[in-house]
């Protein structure tokens, strides 16, 4: 059999379309169309097969890239994609949200070479896709009963990944979530034109029937004490992610709207929600901040009306922390960039806006870039009656909330967690954003896998201690 491989030298890369800028701001579906007919095939056998998979090694959860692009390029899909699905808990997620041009896609040893990365992220969505369509996802089929439950705080990737794992191994799972919606940040922080809400809740609704029970519209702390959470449960994991808007440290900071504020009225007016939305129509905004949640909230507000969309942001655009594709279509969306400057005061009143000054970038310093400088006397200001503030996100003060002194943080405010996820109290469990700070969705997946090994671990141990007392 003549091997489909290594076609890179005769065939060029090729994502699936995008639909055209003047097209897709009228409306918040996706902006990524589907492969055509043998396309993701074609596309796979791009793949070099490499003796040391780069791809692999950048992707946090180690999926077996080079395997399921093989598999793919012989137009074996299903085996595919169970291949993608047995070290992903959410493939068609990671397809559509993940930055792959800064890892698996990036670290591509044929991109290295000039001949153009092999799209993983768009095969793997495409691979997840169709197995939807064709009904091969399997339903999550719940383990031997053990008689323990697990409760989860948190319904976002890292306790979704970590509730899958532990029902497949016979836990009675019950996950908590402040929201009305499961899912986290992926429903209601990231747009649905990125990610379009019935991708998660057909995920939602496979752990529901696999037997996983959630609770929304609680809130620990407020709606129920962490004390009476953990006396239901043998173990519990904390994934609630970070929630806490970095602080704006300007005169009249309190003028700017926290972005996640911002994202979670626009998603909650798209989902159909009753509410009073944040809407930047025909508003000038301004979106300070060059991150991916500053390039959701830009390209939100174009969608939404907006009569001019501007980003300010300290650094010039190759330090930009977001994905370099993020920021090419705001760019192709009509979103203005006001490179190498940085905020010194709102302005309020008859002629709203920001005052801003010119910034110096400075060359890296042993490995680390430097902080930029303000150039003196180059003070400027940009217009604007809806300013928003997209400097990241902190951890909540989950001690004080939750009234548990004995929870350790770090110096960040991020749960203090050993190499196994626990911390500081007994059999309570950490992992996600929660633990490591603002970071991936992928990441969040990974941690929470590898989180419900720990945990099932842990109560692996404390049945084994029951049964020796019971002796």
């Amino acid at each position: 059999m003549t091997d489909p491989m290594n076609q890179f030298v005769v065939r060029n890369a090729a994502a699936p379309a995008i639909r055209a800028a003047s097209a897709r701001l009228g409306d918040f579906a996706e902006i990524h169309l589907a492969f055509k007919a043998n396309a993701a095939e074609q596309q796979a056998s791009r793949c070099a097969q490499c003796g040391v998979p780069f791809c692999q090694n950048a992707c946090p959860l180690h999926n077996s890239i080079p395997d399921w692009l093989r598999l793919t390029a012989q137009g074996r899909l299903e085996e595919a994609y169970r291949l993608a699905a047995s070290t992903n808990s959410m493939p068609e997620i990671c397809g559509r949200i993940c930055p792959q041009d800064r890892l698996c896609e990036g670290d591509c040893v044929i991109e290295k070479a000039g001949h153009g990365g092999v799209t993983i992220g768009a095969i793997e969505k495409h691979l997840t896709e169709t197995a939807w369509d064709r009904d091969w996802v399997a339903p999550l089929i719940p383990g031997a009963a053990r008689g323990q439950s697990v409760g989860v705080i948190g319904a976002g990737p890292a306790g979704l990944a970590a509730a899958e794992s532990l029902r497949e191994r016979g836990y009675e799972v019950m996950v908590y979530d402040r929201y009305d919606r499961a899912g986290g940040l992926l429903v209601y922080g990231i747009p649905s034109f990125k990610l379009e809400k019935p991708v998660v809740a057909r995920r939602v609704r496979r752990l529901e029937a696999g037997g996983i029970v959630f609770r929304l519209g609680c809130e620990i702390g407020k709606h129920m004490a962490f004390a009476q959470l953990r006396a239901r449960h043998d173990a519990v994991l904390i994934a609630t992610g970070v929630y806490a808007a970095r602080p704006l440290q300007v005169p009249n900071a309190q003028a700017a709207l926290p972005a996640l504020d911002y994202l979670i009225a626009a998603n909650r007016a798209a989902l159909g929600d009753s509410i009073e939305a944040k809407s930047a129509r025909a508003r000038q905004v301004l979106v300070i901040g060059g991150g991916d949640t500053a390039m959701d909230c830009v390209r939100t507000a174009v969608r939404q009306g907006a009569a001019s969309v501007t980003c300010l942001y300290r650094r010039d655009r190759e330090a930009m922390p977001g994905s370099r594709r993020e920021v090419q279509y705001a760019h192709d969306e009509g979103v203005r960039f006001a490179w190498l400057g940085a905020p010194v005061a709102i302005r309020q009143g008859k002629t709203p806006g920001v005052k801003a000054v010119r910034m110096q970038p400075h060359p890296a310093v042993g490995g680390r870039r430097a902080a930029p400088q303000e150039i003196p006397g180059s003070g400027f200001t940009l217009a604007a009656d809806l300013v928003i503030a997209a400097l990241g996100y902190e951890a909540e003060p989950l001690p004080a909330l939750w009234a548990l002194p004995d929870l350790a943080v770090t110096a960040r405010g991020t749960l203090r967690v050993d190499a196994r996820f626990a911390t500081s109290m007994p059999g309570v469990f950490a992992a996600g954003d929660i633990v490591r700070g603002a970071s991936l969705v992928v990441w969040a997946l990974c941690e929470g896998r590898d989180c419900a090994d720990a945990i099932h671990g842990y109560l692996l141990e404390q049945a084994a201690v029951t049964r020796v007392a019971a002796q």
